[in-house]
């Protein structure tokens, strides 16, 4: 081949290789780019009277006396609201019957959203659900709320050829005429001094176990039921693994089974993950009962088998770059294969192992299918390290699953599916990152 022609080569690839990274990297800006924007809502926010009030009612969090204050002011800026249902409840008596069952149908409407928006009024009974109990905790939530007092949603379906469109109509239409008509401009004009929105850092999204269907609270049972999974699955799967790749590399001889062997190992590697769940809940579960149910444990298990194929093929390429040199050396000095293996060839593959280690980590950190016939639930406590054995544990993935799709007021709490995002996203570079640390410290003391 020419020069000029290898060159050219050479910058062709040089080239695309520096455009592939590129595109690489902005899709990594693409996709975490709102998850870092909107998960970081679950930690740093504008909280509401409301939210101050339930923090230090059911927390104990927060200096009473300040907050009596604030208390006392939002409720001076939310009475005239009180005060007009209660005349307009009073008018109604003399609206004749069809006019006020129309009314009282209206009003009720208007008093569920009321409530939603600014928690039960202080005559009634508490409600049981934390959810009930208060207004909006949020100021983004609560201007939603205050939409709805003010707009209901129709459909205009005018135009006969498409279908029916969604507007919104002011809602004081429907009571136009009536007392009730100036609470609608009045909400609309007082609403910050109704919430009292406060700049508002909660880090103890991180710390707090969840309340009330995740509407409050934070995330902890997931986040160390996220890390007891993935270090479970490499407890198991990497001496496996390793082991196995020295046999392969080391020991076994080239020949139909080892070609089979090998053949299953990358078969493995391809199997989707729902598969290893049903099999982990068939073999662990109710076969060899290692649980009752589902539980730590039995995840583990199956995640291990998940990665394994991963761990043994990082581990072999390893151990397969080792130079042939260093064996030599050890063997000419009269060490037996097994002690050149161990003091030789294994410290020298450390680096390529742990790259395996730490990818298959992160794997085992992120997979939904596997734990969720094994090992997560939806809502649970923290776990002690001695109930891994026998007892189930939410999860980062399966409880972002689970929360996004199958959470019955899934809008209500955007800002926790983001969290429990960014949380798993962190938790997986900070897994990865400990381990980096740990080969970059192995291969220094290697080349010392």
């Amino acid at each position: 081949m020419q020069l000029g022609t290898r060159r050219l080569l050479d910058r062709a690839f040089s080239g695309l290789g520096l455009t592939s990274i590129c595109l690489l990297g902005l899709s990594l800006l693409v996709i975490l780019t709102p998850i870092v924007a909107r998960g970081i809502g679950a930690f740093v926010f504008r909280g509401t009277v409301e939210y101050r009030k339930l923090a230090l009612e059911k927390f104990g969090r927060g200096d009473s006396e300040t907050l009596r204050t604030e208390i006392e002011e939002a409720q001076r800026a939310r009475q005239p609201v009180y005060d007009m249902l209660a005349a307009f409840k009073k008018e109604l008596a003399s609206f004749d019957a069809a006019e006020r069952r129309e009314y009282r149908q209206r009003l009720e409407d208007l008093e569920e959203r009321l409530a939603a928006l600014l928690g039960p009024q202080p005559d009634q009974e508490e409600p049981v659900l934390w959810r009930n109990q208060y207004g909006q905790t949020r100021w983004d939530r609560a201007q939603v709320k205050a939409k709805d007092v003010l707009f209901a949603e129709q459909y205009d379906y005018s135009d006969a050829s498409r279908m029916g469109k969604k507007v919104l109509v002011p809602r004081v239409k429907d009571f136009e005429g009536t007392s009730l008509a100036k609470l609608f401009p009045y909400v609309e004009d007082n609403l910050d001094r109704m919430m009292a929105p406060r700049l508002t850092i909660y880090w103890r999204f991180l710390f707090d176990r969840s309340y009330d269907a995740h509407f409050f609270g934070g995330v902890w049972p997931e986040v160390l039921g996220t890390v007891y999974l993935a270090l479970g699955a490499m407890l198991f799967a990497v001496p496996m693994g390793v082991i196995s790749a020295i046999y392969l590399v080391e020991y076994a001889k080239e020949g139909p089974l080892v070609s089979t062997l090998r053949t299953c190992i990358n078969t493995l590697a391809g199997v989707p993950s729902i598969v290893f769940g049903l099999f982990g809940l068939a073999f662990f579960i109710n076969s060899m009962h290692v649980s009752e149910s589902k539980s730590v444990l039995a995840g583990s298990l199956t995640l291990a088998l998940l990665v394994l194929p991963m761990v043994i093929r990082a581990s072999e390429e390893a151990i397969r770059a080792v130079p042939r040199t260093y064996k030599e050396a050890a063997l000419s000095v009269g060490a037996s294969q097994w002690r050149t293996i161990v003091t030789v060839v294994l410290p020298a593959a450390l680096p390529g192992i742990f790259t395996g280690i730490v990818i298959s980590m992160g794997r085992a950190a992120g997979e939904t299918a596997p734990i969720m016939f094994t090992a997560a639930v939806s809502v649970g406590l923290p776990l002690a390290l001695t109930q891994t054995a026998s007892q189930p544990t939410p999860a980062l993935p399966w409880n972002i699953y689970n929360l996004c799709t199958e959470h019955e007021a899934v809008d209500e709490i955007r800002h926790v599916q983001y969290g429990m995002v960014l949380t798993l996203v962190s938790v997986v570079l900070l897994l990865n990152a400990a381990a980096i640390v740990a080969r970059a410290r192995i291969s220094k003391k290697l080349r010392a």
